[in-house]
């Protein structure tokens, strides 16, 4: 069946490809395209190398959002997210530490760079610039096309690092309920949103790591499409989440969800990516019980024996799906290694402080900040998302 489906997804991307290219063309020959942007990604790496995904995209004058923004004007901020034009084809010149090298974007329009330096990078610095430029004309009178791309470094003073899922983790999204999650997605924006309770203070803490003063690594892994990337860091600039680098997915596929075994190979494709680029930094897994974070975690353990501190599912599943978790949680005590299904994020704080994860004045940050989102205005959509007992 798995075999049948990817058939299926492979003709319907074919498909997508080709309907997106014609649009392109026509609009390019008839004037009716508008000027390009560069939309860098968060990039990551180490003090010898770099790596930095981006796309270049039709600008399609994409607001930023308000808290009081109309269903209306909700439902079109997500229409353009999803046909916007990609520009395919053209160059990107990036520029970093004296180095430049130009690249091409491939037929959905998306780019990668990597650099690598025989000198390391100087110490000190968790956050760096990529300058982007583009170097071909899309349209005519174009001016400069211009982005700078951040990227994080790993650093020596990094004592672990935390790897997140985003959909029902971070922020509610009801991912294994269809209608509810569509319409989370047209009735919502990154400040209608709402995150789960504590998620701020408890990310906060793991970056800060116990001494309170480090600058641990934050990954967002998610089945999400590129599309919703601006939402995503929207919605974690205004709750206060700690930014990081998100890896989302890139393929005509996204919209189609009975392809679970793509997205569970997406997620452990970008997971090997991480646990190897820093590959002398051990991780914190963090996800929930909805979908297959557990399975996709307890995989990640087998492979990187010794790489994995802990794992923390949230429970927002059925008393069926828990105890599959907790089976998986079960083989998984033979390799060392705890994978908790904890009620909310006090609980998984309240675990990682006994184990030096985080700071002990941290508890009654988390503690308070669940206390505050819990009173937090919802519509019956989201409270549904709230597991009930």
């Amino acid at each position: 069946m798995t075999h049948f489906f990817r058939r299926i997804g492979k003709v319907l991307q074919r498909l997508a490809i080709k309907l997106d290219r014609s649009r392109y063309l026509l609009k390019k020959r008839f004037g009716w395209l508008r000027n390009p942007i560069i939309l860098p990604y968060r990039g990551f790496g180490n003090r010898h190398e770099i790596y930095l995904k981006g796309r270049v995209l039709e600008d399609n004058g994409l607001a930023k959002p308000a808290e009081r923004n109309s269903i209306w004007h909700n439902i079109v901020a997500m229409y353009k997210r999803y046909v916007s034009n990609e520009i395919p084809h053209v160059r990107v010149r990036a520029t970093f530490n004296g180095q430049e090298q130009v690249v091409t974007t491939n037929e959905i329009g998306f780019f990668e760079v990597r650099f690598q330096f025989a000198t390391p990078l100087p110490a000190g610095k968790d956050w760096v610039e990529v300058q982007l430029e583009l170097v071909d004309q899309v349209v005519p009178n174009q001016k400069q096309v211009r982005a700078g791309g951040p990227v994080m470094l790993s650093q020596l003073h990094h004592q672990f690092g935390v790897i997140s899922d985003v959909d029902d983790t971070i922020l509610v999204s009801n991912a294994t309920n269809f209608y509810k999650k569509i319409k989370l997605m047209l009735f919502k924006n990154a400040r209608s949103r709402l995150p789960f309770e504590g998620v701020a203070s408890f990310y906060s803490a793991l970056q800060q790591g116990p001494d309170g003063d480090s600058f641990n690594p934050l990954f967002y892994v998610s089945s999400s499409s590129w599309n919703l990337y601006d939402l995503l860091v929207d919605f974690c600039n205004y709750q206060g989440i700690p930014r990081g680098p998100f890896m989302l997915r890139g393929s005509r596929l996204d919209q189609f969800t009975f392809f679970a075994s793509i997205h569970k190979e997406h997620k452990m494709a970008k997971i090997r990516q991480i646990l190897t680029s820093f590959h002398d930094l051990r991780f914190i897994l963090i996800g929930d019980s909805g979908q297959k974070d557990a399975e996709i975690y307890s995989q990640v353990v087998r492979e990187f024996p010794g790489r994995i501190l802990a794992v923390y599912i949230r429970d927002v599943s059925d008393e069926e799906r828990d105890a599959a978790v907790r089976t998986i949680a079960g083989t998984l005590h033979d390799s060392g290694v705890e994978m908790l299904l904890v009620q909310d994020t006090a609980e998984a704080a309240r675990h990682a402080e006994a184990h030096g994860f985080i700071a002990p004045d941290k508890v009654p940050e988390v503690e308070a900040e669940k206390a505050k989102d819990e009173q937090a205005p919802a519509d019956i959509s989201q409270m549904l998302a709230t597991k009930t007992a």
